[in-house]
């Protein structure tokens, strides 16, 4: 259960971000977007809480690592879901980030998340 989180959605495609906005309303958090551009979260990092967030590698305007290096920054969990894997730049730095590759059920990747806040935090979160 995410007990109201806030969760951002950086996703450019729709019915994926969909249904990843909706298994997060499903376990009790709350979605923040979907978005669909870098751009649009990080704007969304700078007017909203985030509590962690899932994020694509490509989306409509580059390639997510301006908001990935910002999400690290704000020490924010996050997790990476893409059809691609990481982009040059991001797996370059040798980061210990959770990479999901499409196709994956949505709730395998709140799991995944959930998992990723709980090491990054602590079981007290």
């Amino acid at each position: 259960m995410l007990n109201g989180y806030p969760i951002l959605i950086v996703e450019d495609d729709e019915l994926v971000a969909a249904s990843l906005a909706d298994a997060v309303v499903a376990q009790q958090g709350r979605a923040i977007g979907p978005v669909a551009t870098v751009a649009e979260g990080l704007e969304l990092l700078t007017t909203e809480h985030i509590a962690a967030a899932i994020v694509d590698a490509n989306l409509l305007d580059r390639n997510v690592t301006p908001l990935a290096l910002a999400l690290l920054d704000a020490q924010i969990p996050f997790v990476v879901y893409t059809g691609t894997g990481l982009p040059g730049e991001l797996a370059e730095l040798r980061l210990d980030l959770p990479v999901i590759l499409k196709p994956e059920s949505p709730r395998k990747v709140l799991a995944t998340l959930l998992d990723r806040a709980t090491a990054d935090r602590g079981p007290a979160g």
